[in-house]
Protein backbone atom coordinates (compact mmCIF):
# COMPACT_ATOMS: atom_id res chain seq x y z
CA UNK A 1 0.00 0.00 0.00
CA UNK A 2 1.52 3.54 -0.84
CA UNK A 3 2.33 5.98 1.72
CA UNK A 4 -0.66 8.62 1.94
CA UNK A 5 -0.02 12.01 0.26
CA UNK A 6 1.86 13.89 2.42
CA UNK A 7 1.36 17.76 3.60
CA UNK A 8 5.19 19.39 3.27
CA UNK A 9 4.18 22.84 5.43
CA UNK A 10 2.67 20.07 8.13
CA UNK A 11 5.81 17.88 8.42
CA UNK A 12 8.01 21.09 8.64
CA UNK A 13 6.26 21.97 11.36
CA UNK A 14 6.21 18.40 12.85
CA UNK A 15 9.72 18.14 12.41
CA UNK A 16 10.73 21.98 13.70
CA UNK A 17 8.58 21.42 17.00
CA UNK A 18 9.85 17.96 17.52
CA UNK A 19 13.34 18.92 17.55
CA UNK A 20 13.11 21.77 19.96
CA UNK A 21 11.64 19.88 22.24
CA UNK A 22 13.79 16.68 22.20
CA UNK A 23 16.82 18.65 22.41
CA UNK A 24 15.69 21.11 24.99
CA UNK A 25 15.18 17.76 27.12
CA UNK A 26 18.51 15.72 26.13
CA UNK A 27 21.33 18.64 25.24
CA UNK A 28 23.28 17.96 28.14
CA UNK A 29 23.79 14.27 27.50
CA UNK A 30 24.58 15.49 23.78
CA UNK A 31 27.33 17.98 25.52
CA UNK A 32 28.79 15.07 27.49
CA UNK A 33 29.34 12.53 24.46
CA UNK A 34 31.10 15.34 22.79
CA UNK A 35 33.52 15.91 25.54
CA UNK A 36 33.35 12.39 25.81
CA UNK A 37 34.60 11.67 22.09
CA UNK A 38 37.10 14.68 22.20
CA UNK A 39 39.18 13.40 25.35
CA UNK A 40 42.19 11.63 24.24
CA UNK A 41 44.42 9.18 26.11
CA UNK A 42 46.67 11.39 28.48
CA UNK A 43 44.39 13.88 28.85
CA UNK A 44 40.83 12.24 30.19
CA UNK A 45 39.01 14.58 32.44
CA UNK A 46 35.94 12.46 32.56
CA UNK A 47 34.98 9.02 33.47
CA UNK A 48 31.57 8.54 32.56
CA UNK A 49 28.84 10.54 31.34
CA UNK A 50 27.79 11.50 34.82
CA UNK A 51 31.17 12.68 36.43
CA UNK A 52 31.26 14.64 32.52
CA UNK A 53 28.19 16.30 33.65
CA UNK A 54 28.94 16.45 37.61
CA UNK A 55 32.26 18.48 36.61
CA UNK A 56 30.68 20.69 33.99
CA UNK A 57 27.93 21.82 36.75
CA UNK A 58 31.38 22.39 39.18
CA UNK A 59 33.22 24.31 37.18
CA UNK A 60 30.45 26.14 35.00
CA UNK A 61 27.57 25.93 36.81
CA UNK A 62 23.89 24.68 35.63
CA UNK A 63 24.14 26.37 32.52
CA UNK A 64 27.70 25.14 31.30
CA UNK A 65 25.72 22.39 29.88
CA UNK A 66 23.51 24.11 27.72
CA UNK A 67 26.90 25.33 25.28
CA UNK A 68 26.05 25.48 22.24
CA UNK A 69 21.98 25.16 23.11
CA UNK A 70 21.54 28.14 20.94
CA UNK A 71 22.87 26.84 17.89
CA UNK A 72 21.12 23.67 18.09
CA UNK A 73 18.01 25.40 19.15
CA UNK A 74 17.90 27.71 15.97
CA UNK A 75 19.17 25.11 13.15
CA UNK A 76 17.29 21.75 14.69
CA UNK A 77 13.97 23.34 13.19
CA UNK A 78 14.96 23.41 9.92
CA UNK A 79 17.45 20.02 10.46
CA UNK A 80 14.64 17.71 11.51
CA UNK A 81 12.10 19.54 9.52
CA UNK A 82 14.33 18.43 6.13
CA UNK A 83 15.17 15.11 7.43
CA UNK A 84 11.37 14.45 8.27
CA UNK A 85 10.28 15.80 5.10
CA UNK A 86 12.71 14.52 2.66
CA UNK A 87 12.01 10.85 4.10
CA UNK A 88 8.12 10.84 3.86
CA UNK A 89 8.53 13.05 -0.04
CA UNK A 90 11.14 10.16 -1.19
CA UNK A 91 8.79 7.36 0.37
CA UNK A 92 5.89 8.57 -1.40
CA UNK A 93 7.00 8.88 -4.75
CA UNK A 94 9.12 5.38 -4.46
CA UNK A 95 5.45 3.83 -3.43
CA UNK A 96 4.03 5.43 -6.79
CA UNK A 97 4.60 1.85 -8.75
CA UNK A 98 3.36 -0.41 -6.15
CA UNK A 99 4.88 -2.16 -2.85
CA UNK A 100 7.19 -0.08 -1.08
CA UNK A 101 9.76 -2.18 -0.48
CA UNK A 102 12.64 -2.78 2.62
CA UNK A 103 15.02 -1.36 -0.38
CA UNK A 104 12.96 1.76 -1.00
CA UNK A 105 12.31 2.46 2.56
CA UNK A 106 16.11 2.12 2.56
CA UNK A 107 17.05 3.95 -0.61
CA UNK A 108 14.14 6.75 0.88
CA UNK A 109 16.65 6.97 4.21
CA UNK A 110 19.51 7.34 2.03
CA UNK A 111 17.85 10.53 0.72
CA UNK A 112 16.49 12.18 3.89
CA UNK A 113 19.83 11.66 4.94
CA UNK A 114 21.67 13.23 1.86
CA UNK A 115 19.44 16.08 2.38
CA UNK A 116 20.36 16.89 5.93
CA UNK A 117 23.20 17.24 6.11
CA UNK A 118 22.88 21.11 3.91
CA UNK A 119 22.01 21.97 7.81
CA UNK A 120 23.60 19.38 10.32
CA UNK A 121 27.15 20.05 9.00
CA UNK A 122 27.82 23.85 9.89
CA UNK A 123 25.09 23.13 12.76
CA UNK A 124 27.40 20.37 14.14
CA UNK A 125 30.85 22.25 13.53
CA UNK A 126 29.56 25.31 15.99
CA UNK A 127 27.88 23.27 18.27
CA UNK A 128 31.35 20.83 19.07
CA UNK A 129 33.06 24.04 19.63
CA UNK A 130 31.12 25.97 21.85
CA UNK A 131 30.25 22.41 23.71
CA UNK A 132 33.84 21.37 24.11
CA UNK A 133 35.39 24.82 24.97
CA UNK A 134 34.90 23.97 29.09
CA UNK A 135 36.88 20.55 28.84
CA UNK A 136 39.44 22.87 26.65
CA UNK A 137 39.17 25.73 29.63
CA UNK A 138 39.46 22.75 32.73
CA UNK A 139 42.42 21.29 30.83
CA UNK A 140 43.80 24.14 31.50
CA UNK A 141 43.33 24.72 34.87
CA UNK A 142 43.59 20.54 36.33
CA UNK A 143 46.03 19.82 33.32
CA UNK A 144 48.20 22.49 32.76
CA UNK A 145 51.10 19.95 30.95
CA UNK A 146 48.50 18.86 27.97
CA UNK A 147 48.01 22.93 27.05
CA UNK A 148 51.47 24.19 24.71
CA UNK A 149 53.68 26.63 26.04
CA UNK A 150 52.45 30.22 25.45
CA UNK A 151 49.09 29.12 25.17
CA UNK A 152 47.17 32.43 26.76
CA UNK A 153 43.39 31.90 27.82
CA UNK A 154 41.39 33.71 26.56
CA UNK A 155 37.19 33.96 26.48
CA UNK A 156 35.12 31.37 24.93
CA UNK A 157 33.90 32.82 21.48
CA UNK A 158 30.27 33.11 20.70
CA UNK A 159 28.11 31.41 18.00
CA UNK A 160 28.28 34.44 15.71
CA UNK A 161 32.12 35.13 16.27
CA UNK A 162 33.02 31.50 15.24
CA UNK A 163 30.37 31.82 12.38
CA UNK A 164 32.54 35.19 11.61
CA UNK A 165 35.99 33.90 12.41
CA UNK A 166 35.70 30.86 10.07
CA UNK A 167 33.99 32.70 7.25
CA UNK A 168 36.52 35.40 7.08
CA UNK A 169 39.31 32.51 7.30
CA UNK A 170 37.93 29.86 4.87
CA UNK A 171 35.22 31.10 3.66
CA UNK A 172 31.61 28.48 3.13
CA UNK A 173 33.97 25.54 3.40
CA UNK A 174 35.01 26.40 7.24
CA UNK A 175 31.26 25.74 8.14
CA UNK A 176 31.60 22.82 5.97
CA UNK A 177 34.45 21.14 7.59
CA UNK A 178 33.46 17.48 8.56
CA UNK A 179 31.18 17.24 5.48
CA UNK A 180 32.01 13.90 4.15
CA UNK A 181 32.35 12.27 8.10
CA UNK A 182 28.79 13.91 8.24
CA UNK A 183 27.45 12.06 5.14
CA UNK A 184 29.45 8.63 6.02
CA UNK A 185 27.17 9.31 10.16
CA UNK A 186 23.34 10.46 8.45
CA UNK A 187 23.14 8.73 5.65
CA UNK A 188 23.69 5.06 6.97
CA UNK A 189 21.94 6.48 10.23
CA UNK A 190 18.78 7.25 8.41
CA UNK A 191 19.16 4.31 6.11
CA UNK A 192 18.85 1.93 8.78
CA UNK A 193 16.72 4.34 11.44
CA UNK A 194 13.36 5.00 9.23
CA UNK A 195 12.97 1.36 7.90
CA UNK A 196 13.23 0.36 11.04
CA UNK A 197 10.72 2.74 12.72
CA UNK A 198 8.44 2.23 9.78
CA UNK A 199 8.20 -1.95 10.51
CA UNK A 200 7.98 -1.41 13.86
CA UNK A 201 5.60 1.06 13.77
CA UNK A 202 3.65 -1.32 11.24
CA UNK A 203 3.68 -4.02 13.78
CA UNK A 204 1.29 -1.97 16.61
CA UNK A 205 -1.41 -1.03 14.24
CA UNK A 206 -4.24 -1.89 15.19
CA UNK A 207 -5.90 -2.22 11.44
CA UNK A 208 -4.20 -1.99 8.37
CA UNK A 209 -5.73 1.44 7.24
CA UNK A 210 -5.15 3.68 10.45
CA UNK A 211 -2.65 5.06 12.35
CA UNK A 212 -0.52 3.31 15.15
CA UNK A 213 -1.28 4.36 18.51
CA UNK A 214 1.31 7.22 19.60
CA UNK A 215 2.62 5.44 22.32
CA UNK A 216 3.69 2.91 19.68
CA UNK A 217 5.60 5.54 17.31
CA UNK A 218 7.45 6.96 20.92
CA UNK A 219 8.97 3.42 21.30
CA UNK A 220 9.10 2.59 17.79
CA UNK A 221 10.88 6.41 17.43
CA UNK A 222 13.09 4.99 20.69
CA UNK A 223 14.80 1.83 19.87
CA UNK A 224 15.07 2.53 15.85
CA UNK A 225 16.79 5.65 17.07
CA UNK A 226 19.20 4.30 19.63
CA UNK A 227 19.88 0.89 17.48
CA UNK A 228 21.17 3.52 14.45
CA UNK A 229 23.13 5.48 16.82
CA UNK A 230 25.04 3.17 18.11
CA UNK A 231 25.67 1.54 14.48
CA UNK A 232 27.14 4.58 13.23
CA UNK A 233 28.94 5.93 16.31
CA UNK A 234 32.29 5.29 14.98
CA UNK A 235 32.01 7.43 12.31
CA UNK A 236 30.23 10.39 14.90
CA UNK A 237 33.61 9.44 17.03
CA UNK A 238 35.70 10.33 13.65
CA UNK A 239 33.45 13.52 12.47
CA UNK A 240 33.77 14.81 16.14
CA UNK A 241 37.17 14.39 16.01
CA UNK A 242 37.35 16.35 12.95
CA UNK A 243 35.59 19.07 13.57
CA UNK A 244 36.71 19.73 16.60
CA UNK A 245 39.46 22.94 15.65
CA UNK A 246 41.40 23.76 19.95
CA UNK A 247 43.19 20.90 21.33
CA UNK A 248 45.67 20.11 23.96
CA UNK A 249 49.59 20.70 23.08
CA UNK A 250 49.03 16.15 23.56
CA UNK A 251 46.09 15.20 21.80
CA UNK A 252 46.59 14.35 17.90
CA UNK A 253 45.37 16.25 14.94
CA UNK A 254 44.10 14.56 11.57
CA UNK A 255 44.36 15.58 8.26
CA UNK A 256 41.27 13.62 7.18
CA UNK A 257 38.99 10.28 7.81
CA UNK A 258 41.83 7.91 6.98
CA UNK A 259 44.38 9.55 9.03
CA UNK A 260 41.77 10.24 11.72
CA UNK A 261 40.91 6.02 12.05
CA UNK A 262 44.38 5.19 11.38
CA UNK A 263 46.01 7.22 14.73
CA UNK A 264 42.67 6.55 16.51
CA UNK A 265 43.79 2.87 16.22
CA UNK A 266 47.39 3.33 17.38
CA UNK A 267 47.04 5.49 19.71
CA UNK A 268 43.63 4.79 21.32
CA UNK A 269 42.19 1.15 20.43
CA UNK A 270 39.17 0.15 18.45
CA UNK A 271 37.36 0.68 22.08
CA UNK A 272 37.64 4.53 21.41
CA UNK A 273 35.44 4.15 18.49
CA UNK A 274 32.32 3.60 20.71
CA UNK A 275 33.20 6.65 23.40
CA UNK A 276 30.02 7.98 23.54
CA UNK A 277 27.94 5.49 22.52
CA UNK A 278 25.40 5.19 25.62
CA UNK A 279 25.46 8.99 25.53
CA UNK A 280 24.43 9.07 21.96
CA UNK A 281 21.29 6.42 22.25
CA UNK A 282 20.64 8.42 24.87
CA UNK A 283 20.39 11.37 23.17
CA UNK A 284 18.64 10.19 19.38
CA UNK A 285 16.20 7.60 21.61
CA UNK A 286 14.00 10.33 23.35
CA UNK A 287 14.80 12.85 20.27
CA UNK A 288 13.30 10.71 17.28
CA UNK A 289 10.62 9.14 19.85
CA UNK A 290 9.31 12.61 20.65
CA UNK A 291 9.67 14.02 17.00
CA UNK A 292 7.95 10.42 15.51
CA UNK A 293 5.04 10.70 18.20
CA UNK A 294 4.23 14.65 17.49
CA UNK A 295 4.50 13.61 13.91
CA UNK A 296 1.73 10.60 13.92
CA UNK A 297 -0.74 12.71 16.06
CA UNK A 298 -0.45 15.30 13.20
CA UNK A 299 0.71 18.73 15.23
CA UNK A 300 1.60 20.40 12.74
CA UNK A 301 -1.75 19.43 10.69
CA UNK A 302 -3.70 20.55 13.80
CA UNK A 303 -1.91 24.32 13.40
CA UNK A 304 -2.31 24.69 10.11
CA UNK A 305 -6.16 23.77 10.54
CA UNK A 306 -5.54 26.65 12.48
CA UNK A 307 -4.72 29.55 10.20
CA UNK A 308 -7.71 31.07 8.54
CA UNK A 309 -8.32 29.50 4.72
CA UNK A 310 -7.85 31.42 1.55
CA UNK A 311 -11.64 31.80 -0.42
CA UNK A 312 -12.02 30.54 -3.74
Amino acid sequence: MADKQISLPAKLINGGIAGLIGVTCVFPIDLAKTRLQNQQNGSRLYTSMSDCLIKTIRSEGYFGMYRGAAVNLTLVTPEKAIKLAANDFFRHHLSKDGKLTLFKEMLAGCGAGTCQVIVTTPMEMLKIQLQDAGRIAAQRKLMPETVAAGTVETKSPTAMQLTRQLLSEKGIAGLYKGLGATLLRDVPFSIIYFPLFANLNNLGKKDAEGPAPFYVSFISGCVAGSTAAVAVNPVDVIKTRLQSLNRGSTEDTYSGVTDCIRKIMRNEGPSAFLKGAYCRALVIAPLFGIAQMIYFLGVGEFVLSLLPKKNN
